[in-house]
């Protein structure tokens, strides 16, 4: 049974490396990346910081390590199978999420095969990891709370205790409160919530 996770791995600040393998030169850039959106953002400013090189070929994975629906790849122009997919094996692989890639070739004339391509691609990102600067991201969920006013100092203190961050307040007949919280704290504040205000507080999780 898979344990769902509760934070996850991911870069710090971008890491580049770069190898001359047969005469070609591979520049692999590995940085921070929650959307496609980011990616295609990294790809622009690689062609320009990198111009007149033959293949831009890239890889992401825009989620936690096991988002297997944001994710993606691209061979662009190299053989089917030869560059973005090996990368995206090896993101997958490697327990780190919110992760782009591009690696960047210029062609050297002399050709690799798919099977040299393949190591030339997703050898660079191999070699990265053990380098890269990592920082830990904790997964929260977000929670719309209604309560009384004279149960909002009693919530903000049990949401502060529990790591939880206030991120929306409003003020009507009744305080409307949006929180982000912990995924792992999740049971523990519906339940000390529900016993503070003796079952009378409106709490929902929001997906």
């Amino acid at each position: 049974m898979n344990v769902p996770l509760d934070s996850y791995l991911i870069l710090a600040k971008p890491f580049t490396i770069e190898e001359e393998i047969k005469k070609s030169r591979f520049i692999t850039v590995l940085f921070p990346c929650q959307s496609e959106s980011d990616l295609k953002l990294a790809l622009t400013n690689l062609r320009t910081g990198y111009p007149d090189a033959r293949h831009y070929c890239y890889a992401f994975v825009a989620g936690q390590p096991d988002d297997t629906v944001h994710c993606g790849s691209t061979d662009d122009g190299e053989p089917s199978g030869s560059a973005g997919r090996p990368m995206l094996s090896v993101l997958q692989g490697s327990n780190i999420g919110e992760i782009g890639v591009v690696v960047i070739r210029y062609f050297g004339g002399t050709k690799l095969g798919v099977g040299g391509l393949v190591r030339a691609y997703s050898g660079g990102i191999k070699r990265s990891l053990p380098q890269l600067e990592l920082v830990r991201k904790q997964i929260r969920v977000r929670a719309t709370i209604v309560c009384d006013y004279a149960q909002l100092g009693d919530v903000e203190y049990l949401l502060k205790r529990f790591d939880g961050v206030i991120v929306d307040k409003s003020f009507t007949a009744q305080v409307k409160l949006v929180a982000e919280i912990p995924v792992s704290t999740k049971k523990a504040i519906a339940d000390e919530l529900a016993t503070l205000t003796q079952g009378r507080l409106a709490f929902q999780f929001v997906d």
